[in-house]
């Protein structure tokens, strides 16, 4: 049976420790002479390191491929909620960004939040979001609820 390990006689396990193969110590060694580098060229020379992407003189794929589209610098990207979704707070409520953030409905908080307006809104709710789309303010103030636009 084997010995319980204790601190006073812990070991790593079989094969998990290699002993660094030490360069340039002989013919023997199987690494003597170019020690693993090669024969002449950049890629044998000491401090020699190839930057990402690089194939070696040939025009890189980052620079064969179109560069393609466009991306506005002062864009918006929205978090878009369902107004079905609000269905489970109860009527009378007011439904913010810090809510749903809270309630892990949105991922990301600083994320501008959007209210479109698929499904049926059944409860009246003060909904505050940065935008709506018209079908979804038409939903919510159908239902008994308002609409408030934040900056």
């Amino acid at each position: 049976m084997a010995q319980k390990p204790t601190l006073s006689n812990l070991k790593p396990p079989r094969g998990s420790r290699h002993r660094k193969v030490r360069v340039g110590r002989g013919m023997g060694s199987k690494m003597g002479k170019t020690s693993g580098a090669g024969n002449k060229g950049q890629q044998s020379r000491r401090g020699y390191s190839r930057r990402p992407g690089f194939e070696g003189g040939q025009m890189p794929l980052h620079r064969r491929l179109p560069k393609r589209g466009f991306s506005a610098p002062d864009s918006t990207t929205y978090a878009v909620i369902n107004v079905e979704s609000l269905n489970v707070f109860e009527a009378g409520e007011t439904i913010s960004p810090e809510i749903l953030y809270a309630l892990g409905v949105l991922r990301v908080k600083r994320e501008a939040l959007k209210i479109l307006g698929s499904g049926e809104l059944k409860v009246a709710l003060t909904v505050q979001a940065h935008a709506f789309s018209k079908s979804a303010e038409a939903k919510i103030t159908a239902a008994g609820g308002k609409v408030e636009v934040l900056q």
